[in-house]
Order: structure tokens, then C-alpha cells, then sequence
């Protein structure tokens, strides 16, 4: 029997736990920034085409070819699902744990896998209720995780999640916390997760923002010990992504935060040594306004600007969604 395993980043150390013949593990970021295109990620898991677009990722460069012995190097470029007609996988596992981001790429693979009942018959459902990210490989070989089949019914309900989360406004996330989601049983604890990154109606902020306040004001001056995983006890954001939340606390109009350096401003994104030695320099405090912030007493965004995107909605201090996570609240737009 052929055996495939999808995955997301978290799980890269399936890779090397001899579960299957091929383990491959999703690199997208869903959380932050604008989402990819459709063509795009059609593109990923498509056909590699050489003669245009060469730079941009594939899916099979995340998969080691010493670690994939279930297909030829010069087979590496076809589609996804080619691969899987083509070379006979009897099953497809999907590893994806409880992380928000993991539970976003599930939806969005049950969602391109759905034209293709052949394949859908071959899907199974690891109910991963712990963390993938820097487990051992060792452990995972051997450990014990429930299997569930996937319905038609499934798919649906993660065709549904994945347009909600891609539309303009958050809304119709917000409706699928009031709905069951069938075996999909983290997905809504997920995109309570995600709705807590819209800015509080009290102070602006959102879940992992105010967190790294609570974090400053308890003494954690240290820009980089802000960044060390799990430090900020919310799941949502990766270290680089903490570090553009940070950035946003601590240069607009009215920061919230000093002692940021502000080499931060001009350095290029991509420039990873200089930005890591720049948040080594950095000794961090809380303004009074910040103090204020937490405290409940002045609300972040009526005195600084917001132009973020949370999934498919564009936040801006003109279009701005707040989430009142006390009454589990969509608050539109004034």
C-alpha cells in the first residue's frame, strides 16, 4: 500500500517518521498578510512551469528527495494530484494539528481536493490533538493517533470555512462558530483564535498584541525573549510575524511601546541578520499610553492607523472589524 501524508509546516518532522512513502509538508502562511491568490495556489500544486514564473514555490520543493522515494526526480514537477493518480497512492493521510494556521491549510486542501471523488474515497483524517511543531520523530513513529474517514459532508463543511475566511468581510466566519463542523473539530476553536486578532472594541488591540503588552509590562524588556515559541501563549503568529505586531505598537502616531530601535524602520524585510541584531539592541518599555491601553482606558486605534489584512478582509481606520471576544461579537464598521 502507497502512502501519502499531508501536511503543514508544523509537521515537517513526519518527514523522518517512516509513516508513509511520501510526507509533504505546506509551507503557506495564512494568518498574516494578504492571502495568496487563487491562480496562485492553483500554480503551487500544479504543473511546474519552466518556462515562466521559475521562482516562485512548488509544492514538491519541500519535499526532500532522498525523503520521497515514491517518485522519480523527474516526475517532481507535476501536479499534486497527477502524482497521486499516477502513481497508485491507496491512501492519503491529512496530519494538520490544532495551530490555527494548520487548520486554515486543511480547509484549503480539502477544498482543491474536492473535484476529485477518486481521491476524496482515499482520505483519511488524523485527529492530531497535540502540537506538531518540534515533535520527535521518534515519537511520532510510534505514536498512537485516532484515524477518522473523511465524508463528503467534510469537504463541504471546509469549502464552506475556506470561501468564508477569503471573504471581504469576517462575517461569515463569525456565523460558523454558531454551526457544527463535523470532524473538523478544531477548526472552530481555530477561527476563535483568529477572531480574537481583530481589534478589541475597548482598546484596539488584538489577542497576541495585548499579550505583548502584558509580557513588557510584566518586565520582559528583551525584544528577542518576546519571540521564543509559545512565549506569547496564543497560537496565531509566527516570530516574524510578532515582530511586524511589535512594530506597530511601537512606531505609529502614539506608540504604546519604547525602546524599539529604530533601525527597524529602514532595514529591508528580508534583511534577517540586521533585524534580529536590532531586536538584540532593543530594551523594551511601555508608554504611558500603552499603560492606558492595557489598563482599558484608551482604545489604540483612534490614534493610530491600521492597514492589515485578516484573511480575505482588509482592515483599515476607516473599514475597521472589532471582535468582542467577552460576548463572542462581530462589531462592524461605524
Amino acid at each position: 500500500m502507497k502512502r501519502m501524508i499531508l501536511t503543514s509546516s508544523s509537521g515537517v518532522g513526519l518527514t523522518y517518521a517512516d509513516r508513509a512513502d511520501m510526507v509533504i509538508p505546506f509551507i503557506y502562511r495564512f494568518v498574516s498578510g494578504p492571502l495568496p491568490t487563487p491562480d496562485h495556489l492553483i500554480r503551487y500544486l500544479g504543473w511546474r512551469e519552466f518556462r515562466t514564473l521559475i521562482d516562485e514555490m512548488h509544492w514538491s520543493d519541500c519535499v526532500p528527495v532522498r525523503q520521497s522515494p515514491l517518485i522519480r526526480r523527474q516526475d517532481r514537477a507535476g501536479a499534486l494530484l497527477w502524482i497521486c493518480e499516477n502513481y497508485a497512492v491507496d491512501l492519503i493521510e491529512l496530519w494538520f494539528d490544532p495551530e490555527p494556521n494548520s487548520q486554515l491549510q486543511l480547509i484549503w486542501i480539502l477544498d482543491y481536493l474536492r473535484f476529485r471523488p477518486s481521491l476524496t474515497e482515499n482520505l483519511r483524517l488524523r485527529h492530531v490533538d497535540f502540537s506538531l511543531r518540534g515533535a520527535d520523530p521518534a515519537e511520532l513513529r510510534h505514536r498512537d493517533v485516532e484515524q477518522l474517514d473523511v465524508a463528503e459532508s467534510d469537504v463541504e463543511i471546509a469549502t464552506l470555512a475556506w470561501e468564508a475566511y477569503r471573504a471581504p468581510t469576517p462575517e461569515l466566519c463569525a456565523a460558523l462558530l454558531d454551526r457544527p463542523l463535523g470532524k473538523l473539530s478544531f477548526l472552530k476553536p481555530a477561527m476563535e483564535d483568529l477572531l480574537s486578532e481583530l481589534p478589541s472594541p475597548v482598546t484596539g488591540l488584538g489577542a497576541t498584541e495585548t499579550r505583548l503588552l502584558e509580557l513588557i509590562a510584566s518586565g520582559r524588556s528583551r525584544a528577542d525573549e518576546l519571540f521564543r515559541p509559545g512565549t506569547p501563549e496564543v497560537r496565531v503568529f509566527d516570530p516574524w510575524e510578532l515582530g511586524a505586531l511589535l512594530e506597530g505598537l511601537a512606531f505609529g502616531p502614539v506608540p504604546a511601546i519604547a525602546g524599539l530601535d529604530g533601525k527597524l524602520l529602514t532595514l529591508d524585510p528580508d534583511n534577517t541578520r540586521g533585524r534580529n541584531a536590532a531586536y538584540r539592541r532593543s530594551r523594551l518599555s511601555l508608554t504611558e499610553f500603552g499603560k492606558a491601553v492595557l489598563e482599558g482606558r484608551e482604545d489604540f486605534r483612534r490614534h493610530n492607523p491600521i492597514r492589515r489584512w485578516w484573511g480575505g478582509t482588509f482592515l483599515t481606520s476607516e473599514r475597521l472589524w472589532r471582535w468582542d471576544a467577552e460576548n463572542h461579537a462581530l462589531i462592524a464598521p461605524d
